[in-house]
């Protein structure tokens, strides 16, 4: 079989997504290669389709358990001999797995990166015909990545240890410019087919909300997705624990995922949500990388992550099988503080030397402030996270919460007057500028012990706008800030004014503030339904849901979400017609070709 034919029969695709046929012929040509490429963009076809026409056995480092043994479980349900070699596994599983490396049994093998510094796995790997070794998750050996993991810059000397070095395919989603040189570098890639398909996730709907009662706005987006599942990331275990029992409170079918619990329950907790048993995972960043379940229809998070790179990976675990998702951000200007705090009291860095540490807590920092000022654009959603990684994108999307918005512009010169007055003040009192906290409280009338230590109450613009909620005054801070009016010290945080606060303040220069009603934020979820007929489509998920619970397996092991509404609009009456569905190989035809075509003729006699 050549590529064109693996793809189809094994696969199910008709065709490549971008930038996969590129690296498939790098590495079928014997060449080292570094993909980055979107989540759902399809890295797992990059390495794992080479696998079956290379001769021997491609190993794949992966970072986590879960998905190695959902990356298997997917594999050997297409026909493709596949396992995994993880911690959990029992003695016994173990001679049984070696014997089968020693045999050929498998095409692919997934391990740890620690399993690599093994002794006895060395000698096992090296007395194999490996053709080829994949790296999932590659940002993972750089220190300047989100996900740092030490153990994957053991990999390069695994590889000099091998009689012969095989080609090497790294793989990754997010990693800006220098993370990018930090794998070519650490993993030893030798003059590797570097492709970056884009990080545009077009499917994927963005948004950012400012709801007054954020555990409310939670309650009321769930509750508006009915049948679909989610992901709701939280800063804190304490906070898991809280927004968690609320929703099962509130009859939501959720569980929680965080460090704080027994390896037994976090195991217990992930299958429920993997096999669809719940329908929300309430979960830390400890809910990582390679969560493998392609049909979850909408990522929140109910706090700000520390940095773009974080939340676009979390964000990404929306809509990996292709169908429209949501990725909404519920923000409130204390996130920031708490990322501050979890920044500083990080103990990850332990070992390293303090010039290390500082050099980090000040990228952190920097990182925080761009995650920061993508809560609080007014422009496109995605064209500022497209920035971020370097890609050029349009000033509108047209499919993000700004764009979609139907803003008025609300007048907010006086109020603008009024702080940059304010902080104006301020300064000439003190001699110095503050913080954007001691600004508002100065506005609002504060008997902050501090404040009044300071003399501020005395200033003409105390109580100014004691009427007005700490968090609009907050917004009107923010808006001057995105208008250039202010400007926050990278290093303190304190406010100042630029050259151009005198249009505003002495040459009646106005200035507007987008306005987007309460009822807009928590509008109707932005992905469309599903097309073809929603009748069988259902019908058709449930089948799934019933084959899934039989066989042990994530449902959308059987079939992704994108192929059972292939189905319900082609509506196939024959094995011919049902091979031709997307995502349809040949083994899945054998195995499920007459279940599902049997439940397709049965549910259209009803409706005719």
């Amino acid at each position: 079989m050549d590529k064109y034919e693996v793809n189809r029969r094994v696969f199910g695709n008709d065709g490549f997504r971008p930038g996969q046929e590129q690296l498939i012929d790098a590495l079928l040509a014997g060449r080292d290669c570094l993909g980055i490429m979107p989540t759902g963009g399809g890295k797992s076809l990059c390495y794992q389709l080479p696998a079956l026409l290379l001769p021997g056995l491609t190993l794949v480092v992966s970072p986590l358990i879960s998905l190695m043994k959902d990356q298997v479980a997917a594999l050997r349900s297409a026909g493709v001999p596949a396992a995994c070699l993880h911690s959990g596994m029992e003695e016994g599983a173990y001679r049984e797995l070696y014997g089968g490396i020693r045999r050929g049994a498998y095409k692919l093998v997934y391990v740890a990166p620690e399993r690599l510094e093994l002794e006895g796995f060395s000698q096992l790997a090296g007395g194999q015909a490996l053709s080829l070794l994949a790296v999932d998750e590659a940002h993972c050996v750089s220190q300047w990545g989100q996900d740092f993991r030490p153990s994957y810059r053991r990999i390069a000397d695994f590889l000099a240890g091998l009689p012969r070095r095989p080609a090497v395919g790294a793989f990754t989603a997010t990693a800006t410019s220098e993370v990018r040189d930090d794998i070519i570098e650490l993993l030893g890639l030798q003059n590797p087919k570097v492709l970056v398909t884009g990080f545009d996730r077009p499917n994927l709907y963005f948004d950012v909300l400012r709801p007054r009662d954020k555990m409310a706005a939670l309650l009321h987006l769930i509750q508006e997705r009915p049948g679909r599942c989610g992901i709701v990331y939280c800063s804190t275990r304490a906070r898991v624990e809280s927004v968690c029992e609320r929703l099962c409170d509130a009859g939501i079918a959720a569980t929680r995922y965080h460090a704080g619990l027994s390896d037994q329950e976090r195991r217990q907790n992930q299958e429920d949500f993997q096999y669809d048993r719940r329908s929300v995972m309430v979960a830390t960043n400890a809910f990582g990388m390679g969560i493998d379940k392609s049909n979850v229809g909408y990522v929140i998070h109910f706090n700000m992550p520390k940095s773009l790179e974080a939340y676009y990976q979390e964000a990404g675990r929306a809509g990996r099988d292709g169908e429209k998702a949501d990725c909404i951000l519920l923000y409130a200007r204390g996130d920031v503080t708490t990322a501050e705090y979890l920044i500083d009291h990080s103990g990850e860095e332990a070992e390293l030397p303090e010039e290390i540490r500082a050099q980090l807590r000040l990228r952190d920092r920097q990182r925080l402030a761009q995650m920061d000022g993508y809560c609080r654009t007014e422009g496109c959603l995605r064209a500022y996270l497209l920035g971020y990684f370097g890609q050029a994108a349009e000033a509108q999307c047209g499919a993000c919460g700004n764009c979609c918005a139907a803003a008025a512009m609300r007048d907010m010169t006086v109020p603008a007057q009024q702080i940059l007055s304010c902080v104006k003040r301020i300064r000439d009192h003190l001699g110095y500028w503050v913080g954007p906290t001691l600004v508002v409280r100065v506005l609002r009338g504060s008997r902050d012990k501090r404040l009044l230590e300071l003399g501020l109450d005395g200033l003409t613009t105390y109580n100014l706008m004691g009427g007005v909620p700490q968090g609009e005054v907050s917004r009107y801070v923010d808006r001057l800030e995105q208008l250039g009016y202010l400007r926050r010290d990278p290093s303190y945080g304190t406010l100042r004014l630029t050259a151009a606060a005198g249009d505003v303040l002495y040459r009646g220069k106005t200035v507007g503030l987008p306005e987007r009603p309460e009822e807009d934020h928590l509008r109707a979820p932005a992905a469309a339904p599903e097309a073809g007929d929603s009748g069988l489509l259902a019908a058709l998920k449930a089948l799934r849901l019933r084959l899934a619970r039989q066989e042990g397996v994530p449902a959308y092991v059987i079939f992704s979400n994108a192929a059972l509404a292939d189905m319900a609009r082609r509506q196939p009456e024959t094995m011919a017609q049902f091979r031709a569905v997307s995502g349809v190989g040949q083994v899945k035809a054998e195995r499920y070709g007459k279940i599902f075509l049997d439940a397709i003729t049965a549910y259209l006699a009803t409706v005719v």
